[in-house]
């Protein structure tokens, strides 16, 4: 299986989600970012990981 294969997988089960009822959906959309991963793309979680923390913009100063 190449990363194509993943990628339509992905696009198909994101399709069906959309279409579905919210606990069939959750779980839909959790299998494509399986797919994704397989396909080459970071997971969601990494992506987030990623992310920058935000500094507090308002601190108290002394």
């Amino acid at each position: 299986m190449n990363e194509d294969f993943y990628k339509q997988q992905a696009q198909r089960v994101r399709a069906l989600a959309d279409k579905a009822d919210p606990f069939t959906k959750k779980r839909l959309l959790d299998l494509a970012s399986k797919y994704d991963v397989k396909a080459g793309k970071p997971s969601r979680a990494s992506r987030i990981i990623e992310r920058p923390t935000p500094l507090p913009t308002n601190q108290a100063r002394p």
